[in-house]
Formats: structure tokens, C-alpha cells, sequence
């Protein structure tokens, strides 16, 4: 039998149900890119804008990819399905931030030109990184949808989607080996230790879950 939720719990679940909550979930996913073109359009992004709105696009990235992740073990540690009805979005503004991301490097950084990026990407072990990272992303993003799951089928699908993981590790390397240049790892180690933990909790949750009805 399904176990009376406790009242707290069962507002939550109610409240995370409610016709309003991906709305305001979408609105709130825009606020950074909102921030960023304001600071661009008053010069508010400090003595070298370009490089404040390629590193600001990578970091909401690293932010959103987290919270993606840390839908699943949230969601299995509160008992609140109704988490996973977000998870879908999240991971398509990873995506959307990553293609921002992408577009500024592209953009500011090598004039959009093709021929630069090419032999940037091969002379620089992160922005190769980075760039197998980001294609993964484009893949998961394009099969997110419920007619690719159809199509490919549920297992495919789930087996597919995993590559998430090796997406975060890519992220992080790439991370990693930017900073590794001015030698500042501090947020690095922050990141990694919150990936490492969102990782190893869902196993260990998934085993710790009481079946269901």
C-alpha cells in the first residue's frame, strides 16, 4: 500500500504539480542571460566584456548541468516524483547556455571564423574537450524529446541519456584545464566535489529507496 505522505511532503508535491511551476522554472532559467545582456548593454561586465560573457555562459552551464543531475537524487531523497517533470527542461537550458557559451568563444574570441576554430580546437587540449562535450549535449538535447524516445525506444533511450555522465566529466575536465592556466582550482574543486556527490548518490539512493506500489 502507498504510504499518507506527511503534510509538508504532500504540499510540496502539490505545489511542484501546479500548472505554474514549469513557467516560472523557464522564467527563472532566463533570468542569468537577462543579467548578462543588461550588464553588456550598460557596460557593467568589468574591463574585458568578451571574456566576462564567454566565462559567464561556461559557468551557467557547469550550474545548470548540477541542477540537472541533482534532479534525480533530490527527487528519490524528499519521495517527490514530481521533481522529475523538470529534469527535461533543465537539461535543455545545460544546452541552450552551452550553445550561448559556444557562439561568444566563436564570436569574440576567433571572429567566427571556421578555419580559426578548427585549428584552435586542434592546438588547445580544452576547447577540443569542451567541443565533444558540447556535441554530446546537442545529441541528448535532440533526442529529448517524446517522440525520440519512441523512436528509439525506451532502453536505447535511458542507455543514450546516461552519457549525461560523461558529458559532466568532459565539462569538468575542460574546466580544469582552463583554469589551469592562471593555476586556480578553487572553484574547480567545488564543482567537482558537487558532481562527485550527485553521482554517487543516486546508486546508493536507488538502493536505500523502499519499493513502491
Amino acid at each position: 500500500m502507498r504510504q499518507a505522505r506527511p503534510g509538508g511532503q504532500a504540499a510540496a508535491d502539490r505545489a511542484l504539480r501546479h500548472p505554474a511551476a514549469k513557467p516560472l522554472l523557464f522564467a527563472l532559467c532566463l533570468l542569468p542571460l537577462a543579467w548578462l545582456v543588461y550588464a553588456a548593454a550598460f557596460d557593467r561586465l568589468g574591463a574585458n566584456p568578451a571574456e566576462a560573457l564567454i566565462r559567464s555562459m561556461g559557468d551557467w552551464t557547469l550550474r545548470l548541468l548540477c541542477l540537472t543531475l541533482a534532479v534525480t537524487p533530490l527527487r528519490l531523497a524528499a519521495r517527490l516524483p514530481a521533481l522529475a517533470r523538470f529534469r527535461r527542461m533543465l537539461g535543455v537550458y545545460t544546452f541552450f547556455y552551452a550553445a550561448l557559451h559556444l557562439l561568444c568563444y566563436a564570436w569574440f574570441d576567433m571572429g567566427l571564423d571556421g578555419g580559426e576554430i578548427a585549428r584552435d580546437v586542434a592546438k588547445r587540449p580544452f576547447i577540443l574537450v569542451g567541443m565533444c562535450g558540447f556535441v554530446l549535449l546537442l545529441v541528448l538535447a535532440a533526442t529529448s524529446f517524446n517522440r525520440a524516445v519512441r523512436w528509439l525506444g525506451g532502453r536505447r533511450w535511458q542507455r543514450l541519456h546516461r552519457s549525461v555522465y560523461l558529458v559532466a566529466g568532459l565539462a569538468l575536465l575542460h574546466f580544469f584545464w582552463m583554469r589551469a592556466g592562471k593555476n586556480d582550482f578553487a572553484e574547480v574543486a567545488v564543482y567537482a566535489a558537487i558532481l562527485a556527490a550527485l553521482l554517487l548518490a543516486r546508486p546508493w539512493l536507488r538502493r536505500g529507496r523502499s519499493p513502491g506500489p
